[in-house]
């Protein structure tokens, strides 16, 4: 029987608080982001995310990522609904995992990551969606596409090390029995496949099916505010150490070794989304900063546990360069990923994925590992951008049939704000007086 670590029990809480952090951060990143009539529903889609999706979690989400595995896909959803069987065991003493944390927390410290996925969807939507569609949407699609991704890849499912997986299929297994497993083990520390990856592809295929905003590319839609934007910024940095360094599962030398690379990359991330900037545009600017930071620590994401700090920062840098180059992408194709989900998180959620197999320190390309590791990686980003792209695309199409997306162009112009919540988010602004004169 594994004793109680209340270390790495309190660390795990803390981890699991922080990447709850991160979704009320991530509201505040992409309400400064969007035009001033429309941030209270911008942060709104943030906070919907957490409620609906926390709820969600508890009766099946769990089950689902991790329950007994059905087909490789998904888990059982009514093996642990309710997280029945999840929290104490047949004596009542609270379930104990392998690192000495009570089950109950690695349950709080999933669902935030559940929450946080969805969440970052609705960066691509800004200014003209239904509100209720999109919480709608939010239970549908955590149910049918991130729970089952989550089981694949870390609940023993198709794309983990299995030796019932794809890498198993490709490179063989090791071991005999029980201890069975693939030769080559894909890597994903805490989520480029699962949670950027996933909510990039869904991101892109919604933008396509919902359309455009009314004046995209005619007229200009800049973040109304700057300092929330880096305010945000600032939260999810500080979040992501739990999503990074939690995802150790306990107090030790992965979990520091995380938390380094998450800050390097980061910054080297950063760097390199300034100087593409100036070189392109002439100025390195506050959104360039804020937008590097996400992209630094979306690609150190799935590589935190497996590249040395050396390795970080040429994982921060290029992250850096190809998201800044990405995000203009939306112009050139016509599509309106409103605050570049696509260009930031799809693209440096797959370089940070397909990076791991050049610089993992021990199976890495560049360290003499062969191509395997690079193989896997790839096979695995792939079937990653697949199955949410068709997921995604069934389910925003029935939507878009039967209630619908798009709020109606008169409501779109007026503000999505006063128009679906009732509210404006400055009514200082809104009176056209000054405080002294509303204070009287």
């Amino acid at each position: 029987m594994v004793e109680l670590d209340t270390g790495a029990t309190a660390w795990m809480l803390m981890s699991a608080s922080l990447v709850l952090l991160m979704t009320p951060g991530l509201a505040f990143f992409y309400g400064g982001m969007v035009r001033t009539k429309s941030v209270l529903n911008m942060m709104m889609m943030s906070f919907g995310s957490i409620a609906v999706v926390a709820v969600v979690y508890v009766l099946w989400g769990w089950s689902m990522s991790y329950g007994a595995d059905v087909g490789g896909i998904f888990g059982n959803p009514f093996d642990q609904f309710g997280l029945q069987g999840a929290i104490y065991d047949e004596s009542g003493e609270f379930l104990i995992d392998g690192f000495g944390v009570p089950n109950i927390v690695g349950v709080g410290f999933q669902a935030t990551f559940a929450i946080i996925t969805v969440a970052l969807i609705s960066g691509a939507l800004a200014d003209r969606v239904k509100f209720g569609t999109w919480m709608i949407f939010t239970a549908i699609w955590v149910t049918v596409c991130y729970f089952p991704l989550a089981h694949m890849v870390w609940g023993g499912g198709f794309l983990s090390g299995s030796a019932d997986g794809l890498a198993a299929m490709v490179f063989g297994t090791t071991g005999t029995g029980a201890d069975e497993v693939a030769s080559v083990a894909p890597i994903d520390f805490a989520g480029g496949t699962v949670v950027h990856i996933n909510a990039g592809i869904a991101a892109l295929v919604l933008a396509i099916i919902i359309g455009k905003r009314k004046g995209f590319g005619k007229e200009p839609m800049r973040p109304h505010n700057l300092t929330l934007v880096m305010l945000g910024a600032a939260l999810l940095w500080f979040g992501w150490f739990g999503f990074n360094g939690g995802s150790a599962f306990t107090a030790d030398g992965f979990a520091g070794l995380a938390w380094v690379n998450t800050t390097t990359a980061t910054a080297a991330a950063v760097i390199g989304w300034l100087v593409t900037e100036k070189l392109r545009d002439g100025s390195a600017t506050s959104l360039g900063a804020a937008s590097g930071v996400v992209a630094g620590l979306v690609a150190i994401t799935p590589a935190a546990g497996s590249v040395s700090p050396v390795g970080s920062l040429a994982v921060g840098a290029v992250a850096g360069v190809l998201s800044a180059l990405a995000v203009g992408l939306k112009f050139k194709f016509g599509y309106d990923d409103s605050l570049d989900v696509v260009g930031v998180h799809l693209v440096s959620g797959l370089w940070g994925t397909v990076a791991i197999g050049f610089l993992a320190t021990e199976t890495g390309l560049f360290y003499g590992g062969g191509v395997e590791q690079l193989v896997v990686q790839i096979l695995i980003a792939l079937v990653a951008v697949a199955f949410a792209g068709i997921v995604t695309l069934v389910i925003g199409l029935i939507l878009k049939s039967t209630i619908g997306w798009r709020i109606s162009e008169e409501d779109e112009v007026g503000g999505i704000d006063l128009a679906v919540h009732g509210e404006s988010a400055y009514e200082i602004a809104a009176q056209g007086g000054t405080i002294k004169e509303v204070r009287a």
